[in-house]
C-alpha cells in the first residue's frame, strides 16, 4: 500500500508509514516544542516511545502527556494544559485511540484560554466562546473506532457526575491527521472488535438518521460495507494490514457521517459509559441489534440498503441477523448481563438516555419508557 494525500475538510495522510510523516510535518510548520498527548496504557508501549524519537530525528523537542486514562475526565484536560505551558509548547500532538485525541483536542484550547472546560460545551448556560486561534493540532489514531481525528467535537466527563459533556466547534478540528494502520497492529482482539463497532454504528446510525445529508448517507453506506468486509478479519488476523486499513477508514468515514447526528443507540452507550464506565464502543456493540430491531419497523427502506451493503438478502432481518453473527463471531458478550450490568441500575440508565441529546434524531422518536423496555431487552 501507498500513502495516499486527500482532505474532507481535514487533510489526511492515510496508509502504512504515514506516522512517519508527522515530525518532518511539524519542522516545516515552524513547531519546535510540541506537547504529545497520549493515554497512560499507550505511553508505557513501544509506539510512543518510537513515535517521541521520530520527532527528534526531525529537530523537535517534543514532551508527553500521558494522564489519559478511561472515559476522559475534565481534569485530565485542565492537567493536559498546564503541561502544555510547563513546556513552553507551540503545537499539539495527538496519538491514541478516541480518549486521547479527545483530551488533545482541548489541551491547546485550555493552555490559551481561560476557564475550566466544561465551560466551554455546547450547552453550558455560559458558554465561554472559543476566541483567538488554537495551538496547531495534529493527531494520529492508533484505535479505529471513534473516528476522533476527523471530528470537530471533543466528549469529556463532569468530573464529579461522569455525565459526557460535548465541546463542539470546527476550530478544535485537526489541522492534519497521520492515519497509519501500522499503529492498530498491536491492538488486542477485544479492543478491535469494541472500537471497530463503534465505528460500524457510526456509519449504520447516521445513515438512518432522518436529518437531511446525502453526502453522509453515501459516506456511512461505504464506512458499512468496508467494516463488514474486514472487522472481523482485523480481529481473527491482527497483523493482516488491509483490513486495519479498512477498518481505520471506515472509523474516519462514520465520524464524519455523523455530522448528520446519531440516534438511540448512542444515548443508550452514553448512559452506559455514565453509569458503567463501560467501554464507548463495547457499549454500542451491547445495544446495537436491539434498538436497531425497534427501529427497523419504521425505516424497512434504509435496511434494505445497509443489507445490500454488507452484502446479505432479506431486509431488516437479514441485517440484524448478520449483525448478530458479527458480535459472536467477534467475541462481543452476548448481552448486558453477560458484561457485567445489573437490573438494578436501570432507572439510572434511563434518565441518562433520555436526557441525551443523541436520540433526538433517531428515526423513531423514543421515551422513557420507551428506553427502560430496550435496556431491560438487552439485558
Amino acid at each position: 500500500m501507498t500513502i495516499s494525500r486527500f482532505s474532507f475538510p481535514t487533510t489526511i495522510h492515510f496508509g502504512p508509514g504515514a506516522s512517519r510523516l508527522a515530525g518532518a510535518h511539524l519542522a516545516e510548520r515552524g513547531l519546535r516544542r510540541p506537547l504529545v498527548v497520549t493515554d497512560r496504557g499507550l505511553a508505557a508501549l513501544p509506539l510512543v516511545a518510537a513515535f517521541e524519537a521520530s520527532l527528534k530525528s526531525a529537530g523537535l523537542q517534543p514532551a508527553v502527556y500521558a494522564g489519559v486514562f478511561g472515559n476522559p475526565t475534565a481534569s485530565q484536560v485542565m492537567n493536559g494544559a498546564a503541561a502544555y505551558r510547563a513546556h513552553g509548547a507551540d503545537g499539539v500532538v495527538g496519538i491514541g485511540g478516541g480518549a486521547a485525541l479527545d483530551v488533545a483536542k482541548v489541551v491547546g484550547l485550555l493552555a490559551t484560554h481561560p476557564g475550566d472546560v466544561i465551560e466551554y460545551v455546547w450547552d453550558h448556560p455560559r458558554m465561554r466562546a472559543i476566541g483567538e486561534a488554537l495551538p496547531y493540532f495534529v493527531a494520529l489514531p492508533t484505535t479505529s473506532g471513534t473516528g476522533s481525528e476527523v471530528g470537530r467535537s471533543s466528549v469529556i466527563s463532569e468530573e464529579d457526575t461522569h455525565v459526557k459533556r460535548v465541546i463542539f466547534s470546527p476550530q478544535i478540528l485537526a489541522r492534519v491527521v497521520f492515519a497509519d494502520p501500522e499503529l492498530t497492529l498491536g491492538l488486542p482482539p477485544a479492543v478491535t472488535a469494541a472500537t471497530g463497532m463503534d465505528a460500524l454504528t457510526h456509519n449504520v446510525e447516521s445513515y438512518l438518521s432522518p436529518a437531511y445529508h446525502p453526502l453522509c448517507d453515501g459516506i456511512a453506506l461505504e464506512g458499512t460495507r468496508l467494516a463488514a468486509r474486514s472487522l472481523a478479519k482485523a480481529v481473527q488476523e491482527p497483523r493482516n494490514l488491509a483490513a486495519r486499513a479498512d477498518m481505520m477508514m471506515s472509523s474516519m468515514m462514520g465520524a464524519i457521517a455523523f455530522q448528520k447526528d446519531l440516534g438511540a443507540v448512542h444515548s443508550c452507550a452514553h448512559a452506559l459509559g455514565t453509569v458503567c464506565d463501560m467501554h464507548h464502543g463495547l457499549a454500542n456493540a451491547l445495544m446495537i441489534d436491539t434498538v436497531l430491531a425497534w427501529n427497523a419497523e419504521v425505516v424497512p427502506a434504509k435496511f434494505d440498503e445497509l443489507a445490500h451493503a454488507v452484502g446479505v438478502s432479506g431486509g431488516a432481518q437479514g441485517f440484524l441477523d448478520w449483525l448478530k453473527r458479527l458480535k459472536e463471531t467477534i467475541g462481543i458478550a452476548p448481552n448486558l448481563s453477560a458484561a457485567g450490568v445489573k437490573r438494578e441500575v436501570i432507572p439510572r440508565l434511563v434518565a441518562i438516555a433520555t436526557a441525551d441529546i443523541c436520540h433526538q434524531t433517531n428515526p423513531r422518536p423514543v421515551t422513557a419508557a420507551d428506553f427502560d423496555r430496550l435496556f431491560a431487552e438487552a439485558m
